[in-house]
C-alpha cells in the first residue's frame, strides 16, 4: 500500500455513563491508556488512545459518560463530550446489553442524531447477556436511535467481537496522514497518566465510602539521575470536597492511601518502562465541581 492509501482519522466513544467506553478505548489500544472502574462518569478528560497499524491510524477519544448534570463539572463534562461529536470521522455509540435501553440511551442518542457524523452503535458487555437480550437491543436501537451506519455486539472486556468493530471503523477512515509516530499509544502527559491511576486505585479501594467527589492533579514532575538509573518524581495532589473524606483517603495508620499509591506506581513503572516515585498529598477543596474558579484552576 503506498503512503496516498495509507488512511487515518479521529472516533469519539460516546455514551452514558458505566456503559464501558474506557474499556473499549484499552481493547482497541491494546494497553490501558484510560482509568477503568465500576463507578460512573470516571472519566473527566477526553484521553487519546493511538491504534496503528500498516495501512490505518485510529485515533480514539473517550469521552466523559454524557448524564444529567448535577454540578458545574457535570456540564463541563457533558459539553466536552458533545463537542466531540461533530469534529471526528466516527462516533462510536455505546449501550450496555445487560440493561435496557433507557432514557440516559436516548439522550445520548438524541445529541449524536444531531450532526451528521457516521455512527456506528455498539451493543457492549454481550459476554453478560444472553443472545436474546442482545438481539432486543440491536432491534430497540435499529427503531428508535436514530440513523445509524453499523450494529456490532462485542465485549470490551473481553475482546469479543472487538475485531468486527475495528473492520467497521477502518472502512469509514479517509485517506490520511500518520498524526502520531508508530509506537505511540496515547498522548497523554506521564504527569496526567499518573494521576488518573491513582485516582482509579483510590476509587476502587474506598468502594462506596468516597463520594464521587475525588480529583488528582500532578503539581510536579521532576527527572532525577540516581545511582540506580533514571527516576520520575511525581507530586500528586488528591483533592476532596469535607474534611471527613480526607480521612477516608488516608485510611488508618495512611494504609489506604499507601497501598493505592504504590499500586498506581508499580503500574505506572510498567507502562513507562522507567522507576517512578510518587509524592501524594490530600488536600480539601470544599465544594471544588460547583466552583467555576476551581474547575478553571484544574483545567476542567
Amino acid at each position: 500500500m503506498t503512503d496516498q492509501e495509507f488512511r487515518s482519522g479521529f472516533v469519539s466513544i460516546v455514551g452514558r455513563p458505566n456503559v464501558g467506553k474506557s474499556t473499549l478505548v484499552n481493547q482497541l489500544v491494546g494497553r490501558k491508556v484510560s482509568i477503568v472502574s465500576s463507578r460512573p462518569q470516571t472519566t473527566r478528560t477526553q484521553v487519546r488512545g493511538v491504534r496503528t497499524t500498516d495501512r490505518t491510524q485510529i485515533v480514539l477519544l473517550d469521552t466523559p459518560g454524557i448524564h444529567k448534570p448535577r454540578t458545574l463539572l457535570g456540564e463541563r463534562t457533558n459539553s466536552r463530550a458533545v463537542a466531540t461529536l461533530d469534529e471526528v470521522d466516527v462516533v462510536c455509540f455505546l449501550v450496555d446489553a445487560t440493561e435496557p435501553i433507557g432514557r440516559g440511551d436516548r439522550f445520548v442518542a438524541d445529541l449524536v442524531a444531531q450532526v451528521r457524523t457516521p455512527t456506528v452503535l455498539v451493543v457492549n458487555k454481550v459476554d453478560r447477556a444472553g443472545p436474546q437480550q442482545v438481539l432486543e437491543h440491536l432491534s430497540v436501537a435499529s427503531a428508535e436511535l436514530g440513523e445509524l451506519a453499523a450494529f456490532v455486539p462485542l465485549s470490551a472486556r473481553t475482546g469479543e467481537g472487538v475485531e468486527a468493530l475495528v473492520g467497521e471503523l477502518e472502512a469509514r477512515m479517509p485517506v490520511g496522514p500518520h498524526y502520531y509516530p508508530d509506537g505511540t499509544v496515547s498522548d497523554q502527559p506521564e504527569g496526567v497518566l499518573a494521576a488518573e491511576l491513582l485516582r482509579e486505585k483510590l476509587l476502587a479501594a474506598t468502594h462506596d465510602e468516597l463520594p464521587h467527589s475525588i480529583m488528582v492533579t500532578a503539581e510536579e514532575i521532576e527527572e532525577r539521575t540516581t545511582k540506580d538509573g533514571p527516576l520520575l518524581a511525581i507530586r500528586l495532589v488528591i483533592r476532596v470536597e469535607r474534611a471527613s473524606q480526607r480521612g477516608i483517603v488516608i485510611g488508618r495508620g495512611a494504609a489506604l492511601l499507601r497501598r493505592a499509591g504504590t499500586d498506581a506506581r508499580l503500574e505506572l513503572e510498567a507502562l513507562l518502562g522507567v522507576r517512578v516515585h510518587l509524592d501524594t498529598h490530600v488536600r480539601v477543596d470544599r465544594d471544588w465541581q460547583r466552583r467555576a474558579t476551581s474547575l478553571d484552576r484544574l483545567g476542567l
